[in-house]
């Protein structure tokens, strides 16, 4: 049996530069992200399709959700199996291609975990249970382009 799980949110243009839409340089990419009791996310499009660069795309925050889905699910996993992670940073690199009409879509996302263990016996387990938490990653498991990992696990000094 299956659960449905709803996630509310709200995209507000706010890039109205007081002529609307009447011309493609006439408008800024902005536009803030809202759910009910969570900061406000600010966003635009990526800076080369005229965004700010200083705001979150559309693109940082689908490689952001494939990363932290991943990371979440392995800290479950991790837990759940004895190993005891007492640190973890990802330097996602997502990649998209963009075709001759202004079109394009994501052809890979590689995960590079680096992952702190507090014993160097857990560093074998700590690794395979990468697999695992890609498998159970909701957001991997929603799209149809290759999620990799390149995990590196490392042990407290």
């Amino acid at each position: 049996m299956s659960t449905a799980h709803h996630y509310h949110l709200t995209v507000t243009w706010t890039g109205n530069k007081g002529t609307g839409t009447s011309g493609y340089a006439n408008y800024d990419r902005s536009h803030t992200v809202q759910a009910s009791g969570k900061p406000v996310i600010y966003g635009s499009s990526d800076a080369a399709f005229r965004g700010d660069v200083q705001c979150y795309n559309p693109e940082d925050m689908l490689v952001s959700a494939l990363s932290s889905c991943h990371m979440l699910w392995y800290l479950h996993i991790c837990a759940d199996a004895g190993v005891i992670v007492t640190q973890y940073t990802d330097h996602a690199i997502g990649t998209m291609e963009v075709v001759h009409n202004g079109s394009g879509k994501f052809i890979e996302v590689i995960l590079h975990p680096k992952i702190i263990v507090a014993d160097v016996s857990m560093i074998d387990k700590a690794l395979a249970l990468h697999e695992e938490a890609h498998k159970m990653c909701f957001i991997a498991n929603s799209v149809n382009f290759p999620v990799l990992q390149n995990p590196l696990v490392e042990a407290a000094s």
